[in-house]
């Protein structure tokens, strides 16, 4: 029984020594960016404790038991089931360890069951990062679940009851039943025990990942969490597919969406020089205000800058999200964003979601198209377009192989803008054209400057200056995120000043915002700058100069671009026209993983679902902002369990 004892112990222990070891590569391998001290460290590892001892126990369950088997029945079988075991634990542990630490820095939270909804594609899936990057973390991937093999395997083969010693079965003696006995009343009380420790206490609230939250700074709260328990714990969410929030009696949310969501466009200021201009909305992959003027950056996107005040410039503009597959339904569906799931991988919802193509398709009679150089299979994507009402997609499969293989995630943005203008001189009028870029975007693989073969296909066209590239010429900022920026700048000044020269640029509008933001230096969901986006009307069709100051969300895209139409927007329920006056409670909410950031003129409140508690907030309005982003999201997500949603309940 001695033995037996210590082998599960020194199981235990090791493997609580792994997790701290885990955190600590963790943080140091998370450091830029969040600069930390010896003391964090040691915070971080005390604070997280008690969720490694938690998951440490679901580690060394089986092991348990098959010592409690061992103390009657020692067959061959039982030592290669523990080899087994300890492998497939080692391989587990050390894939959720670098997953954890290499998905960090893309999207500021900790491992959780989400990664998987992105690994029906691969190829998009891993087209972030480059070869070596990938191979890198493989080979870290089987060495480290070799060493941690050897290091459990060297446990089990010292003295501890299990090991076979003798060719077949080893039976109890008569004389020894008795001590079997006890010791197996003294296992089988320790059980309820384990369950106690798996639970964390006896509280009514279980072991969660709240539980290790101790400080303001998040990087330290993240590098608290266990990633296999977070990542097992979000299973249960994600197996779901569907999460509804409840915060308040249905009656009162109905009541306060109906105050703040009126579907009227009453007494709007006109922008447009025509109800049925032809349109063209692009989303620039991760474009955030730090990259802008918005953020003070006058170099990085000065076409965008320039543009902005050429046309219909909405200053106070925030994106609902913080990935592309989301942004990309609040933007055509004017719906919300949720933490934990992603509405595009639901066609059984999206599908009875309004889209901005459908309306225009049936209203209209707009001929509707969609071009994105990647995979248009990614995260459902093709399914929400078409049953959105794009007719025609133009994808990866339409370019050559080289252009397909021209950057990481596809075809490079200066050769998509070419097949946009191309698309504009070909499609019928009135036409709608949905556009999304890439390039800007891990792992930032845009053209180096002053490679002359892999120049813009989008020039000048002929007129004294034969053959000049347009826009403003890119610059070397020796930073790859700032290169990529300026790079997708460079394409979408040389598209809009190409369109400018063709015959439909006088009836068209062109509309450009981002799909997200990005953290980039030190900007993190606790800073409102991260989630402030440009958005920007430009075109002919536009009849001049204009800056709307009201704080509004990408989701107001929809109700505002139909009402400047002419167009009901009724059922786009979540969705505001920002110059209707009946648009009177300016307000924005972003979600991003197990939080949500809520936005007014007078200040923000930043809240986290795992902590249970206000991160950051400015201003005076807490709890009117907090009462804002709870309403919308229980709505949001009760419309969506709905078996219609066209608006009405």
């Amino acid at each position: 029984m001695r033995e037996r004892l210590i082998y599960l112990i020194k199981v235990y222990v090791i493997t609580i020594i792994i997790f701290v070891i885990a955190k600590v590569v963790f943080m140091v391998a998370n450091q830029e960016g969040h600069p930390f001290g010896l003391g964090n460290v040691w915070d971080v590892v005390r604070h997280g404790l008690g969720l490694d001892l938690s998951t440490g126990i679901y580690i060394v369950f089986i092991p348990f038991l098959v010592t409690m088997v061992s103390v009657w029945w020692r067959p061959k079988g039982l030592e290669i089931f523990l080899k087994i075991y300890y492998g497939v634990i080692a391989a587990a542990m050390m894939l959720a360890f670098t997953a954890d630490t290499s998905l960090y820095p893309f999207w500021g939270f900790k491992l959780d069951a989400s990664c998987l909804q992105y690994l029906g594609t691969p190829t998009e899936a891993m087209a972030s990062v480059s070869g070596w990057y990938m191979a890198g973390r493989v080979i870290v991937v089987v060495v480290g679940a070799y060493v941690l093999y050897r290091i459990y395997g060297g446990v089990r083969s010292l003295e501890t009851g299990v090991r076979r010693q003798e060719t077949g079965v080893r039976s109890r003696e008569s004389g020894d039943r008795r001590g079997g006995v006890k010791e197996t009343v003294f296992y089988a009380v320790w059980i309820p025990l384990l369950v106690i420790g798996v639970r964390g206490g006896l509280d009514e609230s279980t072991t969660n990942i709240g539980q290790v939250y101790f400080s303001e700074n998040q990087f330290l709260n993240h590098s608290a969490v266990n990633p296999v328990f977070s990542f097992f714990a979000s299973m249960e969410k994600t197996a779901s597919n569907h999460i509804t929030y409840h915060f308040m009696d249905d009656k009162q949310c109905e009541q306060l969406i109906a105050t703040w969501f009126d579907t009227r466009s009453v007494g709007c200021d006109t922008l447009l020089t025509t109800q049925q201009p032809n349109i063209i909305i692009i989303l620039l992959e991760g474009c955030g205000g730090e990259f802008t003027e918005i953020g003070g950056r006058t170099d990085v996107t000065p076409n965008l800058n320039r543009l902005a005040h050429e046309g219909v410039y909405f200053t106070n503009c925030y994106g609902n999200t913080w990935r592309t597959d989301r942004g990309t339904v609040c933007t055509w569906s004017g719906f919300p964003s949720f933490p934990t799931m992603s509405v595009m991988k639901m066609p059984s919802k999206t599908r009875r979601l309004p889209n901005i193509a459908k309306t225009l398709r049936q209203e209209r009679g707009y001929e509707t198209s969609y071009l994105y150089g990647g995979d248009i299979n990614f995260t459902n994507m093709r399914s929400y377009l078409m049953g959105g009402g794009f007719q025609t997609l133009v994808w990866k499969k339409d370019y050559s192989r080289e252009e397909q293989n021209s950057a990481q995630w596809g075809v490079r943005d200066d050769i998509t803008c070419k097949t946009l203008l191309e698309m504009t001189q070909k499609a019928k009028e009135p036409f709608l054209i949905g556009y999304s870029t890439l390039s800007s975007h891990e792992p930032w693989d845009v053209p180096p400057i002053g490679d002359r073969s892999q120049e813009s296909g989008v020039r000048r066209q002929e007129s004294g200056d034969r053959s000049q590239e347009s826009g403003v010429r890119r610059q070397d900022f020796g930073d790859k995120k700032l290169n990529a920026f300026n790079y997708l700048d460079a394409c979408i000044g040389e598209f809009v000043e190409a369109l400018r020269k063709t015959e439909v640029w006088e009836r068209t509008l062109v509309v450009m915002l981002p799909d997200h933001g990005i953290p980039y230096d030190g900007l993190d969901e606790t800073t409102p700058l991260k989630n402030h986006i440009p958005m920007i009307w430009v075109g002919g069709a536009v009849k001049g100069p204009r800056e709307i100051y009201k704080v509004c969300n990408q989701t107001d895209l929809a109700a505002t671009l139909l009402g400047q139409l002419g167009l009901q927007h009724g059922e786009f329920r979540f969705s505001r026209d920002v110059l209707s006056e009946t648009y009177q409670e300016p307000f924005a909410i972003n979600t991003y993983d197990d939080g949500y950031s809520v936005y007014d003129s007078t200040g923000f409140v930043n809240y986290d679902f795992i902590g249970e508690k206000i991160v950051k907030s400015e201003g005076g309005q807490v709890t009117q902002l907090m009462e804002k982003a709870k309403a919308v999201l229980q709505a949001a997500s009760e419309e969506l369990a709905t078996e219609h949603t066209d608006g009405h309940r």
